[in-house]
């Protein structure tokens, strides 16, 4: 009798341990990919463009976002968190968890942050996992303007200085970007008038009440198919096949050159102090749902020239971007801190 319940206690004892070796091995294993790495993503993704929807940023986010999710096996929730020159939402991004659910799609603003004194928050305290192209500009004039070429403006500019009224959105804008360049370049002054964004800034071309603006590539070509404005350059060292006619701003200003290429960006970003895991996903992700072909036709319709670039190589080109436009916004005396402060070199 004693022996028979002695067997029958180290049966129930054998099943117990393997049924808990079972368990331990299920609850392990369970938070794990098929590589052996922790699983991820484990919930919904928070995507934060960080200015308001229908711009380039906004639109190109949720264009990759869309094909990134289904890849990923979890949504990306694109939200906008526009505010103060996109500080507002980069800052947001800042203080989540570094663990991937939250992710920066944001252009190249965070680049003069510092110089300008924006915010404490920048490139520096993000790992890009995809820049997924970099826009153009155009420097245009309303087509009823008796400007015909570059030639023609620089002309009347050099010959009435700071008269000649240039549309603006201000200190690290794109159209101050590039206006701060031809000045130093060309050693010219403009009359800077300021708007409040690109809109404004057609806007007022169209209606005549300044003489020329720099917009982006696919605003201008949206406004010249329309008749309304004339494209005297575009804002890159190569012509562009979107309009074949209209020379680069380097044929037309060779001393341009040093600048370029130059131009807005668009990027992924995830917190520098995530998992490698969770980077490399993200990587692998966002470069195969780069492929996709109503994406490519995104980019292609905004003018966007596709790069798909990440990690070093993206580093060391938004660190050029830096470079650039932080020493342009210094000898223009519009930086609030010198660069050379920042440790940001000047590009020779």
């Amino acid at each position: 009798m004693f022996k028979h319940k002695k067997r029958s206690f180290w049966k129930k004892g054998a099943a117990f341990c393997l049924l808990t070796s079972m368990l331990l091995v299920s609850a392990c294993s369970s938070g794990q990919g098929d590589s052996g790495q922790p699983q991820y993503p484990t919930r919904q993704i928070e995507g934060i463009v960080p200015f308001g929807a229908g711009g380039g940023t906004d639109l190109v986010a949720r264009a990759i976002a869309t094909v990134a999710e289904k890849q990923l096996g979890q949504s990306i929730n694109i939200t906008n968190k526009p505010g103060a020159t996109g500080t507002v939402g980069t800052k947001y991004v800042f203080d989540k968890e570094a663990d991937g659910h939250s992710l920066l799609f944001a252009a190249e603003n965070p680049t003069v942050y510092g110089v300008l004194q924006l915010s404490e928050r920048s490139f520096e305290e993000f790992y890009p996992v995809h820049i997924m192209g970099r826009g153009l500009a155009a420097i245009t004039v309303n087509e009823s303007s008796k400007y015909k070429t570059m030639t023609d403006l620089m002309n009347d500019v050099k010959a009435n200085p700071a008269d000649i009224k240039m549309g603006t959105t201000g200190p690290g804008g794109l159209s101050y970007m590039v206006t701060a360049m031809i000045s130093q370049s060309e050693n010219v002054e403009f009359n800077m008038v300021p708007f409040d964004g690109e809109g404004p800034i057609v806007t007022a071309l169209l209606g005549n009440h300044i003489d020329v603006s720099i917009v982006s590539l696919s605003k201008a070509i949206e406004n010249a198919k329309g008749g309304k404005v004339r494209v005297l350059a575009v804002v890159n060292d190569a012509k562009v096949e979107e309009l074949p006619d209209v020379p680069a701003i380097t044929d037309e200003l060779p001393a341009m050159s040093k600048y370029m290429p130059w131009g807005p960006f668009y990027g992924v970003w995830v917190k520098k102090e995530a998992p490698d895991y969770v980077k490399q996903t993200l990587e692998k992700t966002f470069a195969e749902a780069s492929k996709d072909a109503d994406y490519q036709a995104l980019l292609k319709n905004l003018a966007i020239i596709p790069m798909g670039i990440s990690g070093e190589e993206a580093e060391k080109f938004w660190r050029e971007q830096q470079s650039i436009s932080a020493w342009l916004l210094q000898d223009a005396g519009a930086a609030k801190v010198s660069p050379e402060t920042l440790n940001i070199p000047k590009k020779q």
